[in-house]
């Protein structure tokens, strides 16, 4: 359905699972993008992050803001399905299925602690290839040519990237070609890998229900955050104005 400045796949979280098997089955490649107030926000300035939202594969929604948004222009989102909590469902679902995983991203050493801890987790997870390339790497030419080459020589069914928005959506875009023609779904996750290895804590399961998962984060880093969460965060607020009656709920 149209949302805002973007579609959406209104779907439950057992509905995506499913669908990310068909997905995956089917060997067609492609990938998934989990949008949240910070990438609604860059869709509106960033003509290549949108190129790359509306050649993606599957658009779920991250973040309860956006959830809240929803419900007042009455075209309500079913769940939050954040890429955080996506990745260790995709892990479940991979060694129940047999699918074979790629970690891509994060700094050095976390996307293989991620894979060690979600090894333990979910026996039977096949991680087959992983590598936390250096700052900058998408600029390189060779470096990304190496970086593909061993992913097509381990084959993985499921690709996980931990590169940041919107590095991370942009670099799956445009390898669209290579997902495809190599049969691999992939997804941009974000701070996943962090989460995952145990480097960075995630809020309390009651401040992730109630939509303060940001809260938390910005308290443990303002620094960072704090633009985006205070300055770039409150441009969505002129962006729901302005969409406000542009057929939110639509299909498209």
């Amino acid at each position: 359905m149209k949302f805002l400045n973007t579609r959406i796949d209104n779907l439950t979280f057992e509905e995506a699972l499913q669908r990310i098997e068909e997905l995956t089955d089917s060997k067609e490649g492609g990938y998934v993008v989990t949008p949240n107030v910070d990438h609604i926000v860059q869709l509106e300035r960033n003509p290549a992050f949108r190129r790359a939202y509306e050649e993606s594969s599957l658009v779920l929604t991250d973040g309860k803001p956006l959830i809240w948004f929803s419900h007042l222009l009455h075209c309500p989102i079913k769940e939050k399905i954040s890429g955080s909590d996506l990745f260790p469902r995709l892990c479940a679902l991979a060694a129940r299925r047999g699918y074979t995983m790629y970690f891509l991203g994060a700094g050095e050493g976390i996307a293989a602690k991620a894979a060690e801890n979600l090894q333990k987790r979910y026996p039977g997870l096949k991680v087959v290839g992983i590598d936390s390339p250096e700052y900058g790497f998408e600029k390189d030419p060779v470096r990304t040519r190496q970086i593909w080459e061993q992913i097509q020589e381990c084959r993985p069914d499921l690709l996980a990237v931990g590169l940041g928005t919107p590095k991370q959506e942009l670099f799956l875009w445009q390898n669209r070609k290579r997902l495809a023609d190599n049969g691999i779904l992939a997804f941009g996750l974000g701070a996943s890998f962090d989460f995952e290895a145990g480097a960075v804590r995630r809020a309390p399961k009651w401040m992730q229900r109630c939509g303060l998962e940001w809260f938390y984060r910005l308290c443990r880093e303002p620094r960072r955050l704090f633009k985006r969460y205070f300055g770039d965060g409150m441009r969505i607020l002129p962006i729901v104005w302005k969409y406000r009656k542009s057929g939110n709920g639509e299909d498209g």
